[in-house]
């Protein structure tokens, strides 16, 4: 260290490194609204259910409101803290905003969107994917994935990627306690993807882990083809998880 005077302070102790963050010190979030676009369908639904359940406040947005309002009375409604609305609405007064909708509505949905996610964080869980005789295959978007397109229609938005990798049959369960399985989380900020893991992690026997930036959205969003046949051949649900972590 250099002296007002121009000098060099002697026998200056080397200044200490912060400790390492421990990545499983994760933030509350249990005072969050999350809103779920596509929460009619079958995803949308099961991960409303899922995180009202653990006690999230929870709004299901649908391109008609009518139609949400419905999904969230038989999901349980007020009772489990689940409301419905149109997609504008949920994306307005939600803080965080999960992105369930089909793929070939993605592009869309987002774009009409864009001033109401603006400053949110978004969480995109969309399986860009096509099937044919063999099965399902991946489709690779011109923007490389579906987070990577959500990213750039969102500009003023945080976009994160989760949420994959999800039987929607067993999120809808109610007679299932647990769902064994961890969440592959993307992102460009940590504070971001903090935020998203500790989101999965209300859902009991669910770990978010994360999983590098938007650029490899690709592979984790393709992965889903893979489960696709598992469970085909072997008449199951399968998950992920990640081992020696």
């Amino acid at each position: 260290m250099t002296t007002p005077d121009g000098t060099t302070a002697p026998n200056e102790a080397p200044a200490k490194k912060a400790p390492a963050k421990d990545p499983w010190d994760l933030p509350d979030v249990s005072g969050l609204v999350v809103g779920v676009l596509g929460g009619t369908g079958d995803q949308g639904r099961g991960l409303a259910y899922r995180l009202a359940r653990a006690g999230q406040k929870v709004i299901i947005g649908s391109r008609a409101a009518e139609r949400a309002q419905t999904a969230a009375e038989e999901l349980g409604g007020a009772g489990l803290g689940i409301e419905g609305a149109d997609n504008a609405e949920c994306s307005r007064r939600s803080d965080i905003v999960i992105v369930a909708v089909p793929w070939e509505g993605h592009g869309k949905t987002l774009e009409a969107l864009r001033e109401e996610l603006s400053g949110k964080l978004v969480i995109d869980c969309v399986n860009p994917l096509g099937f044919d005789k063999k099965g399902a295959y991946a489709l690779k978007p011109e923007e490389g994935s579906a987070a990577e397109q959500a990213a750039a229609l969102l500009p003023d938005s945080r976009v994160t990627a989760a949420f994959h990798h999800l039987s929607a049959v067993l999120l809808q369960d109610p007679e299932i306690a647990e769902i064994d399985t961890d969440v592959m989380v993307l992102g460009e900020s940590r504070a971001d993807t903090d935020l998203v893991q500790a989101l999965a992690a209300r859902i009991p026997g669910m770990r978010g882990v994360f999983a590098g930036r938007l650029r490899n959205a690709h592979q984790v969003e393709s992965l889903v083809a893979n489960l696709i046949s598992v469970n085909r051949r072997y008449k199951a649900h399968a998950g992920l998880r990640v081992t020696d972590v």
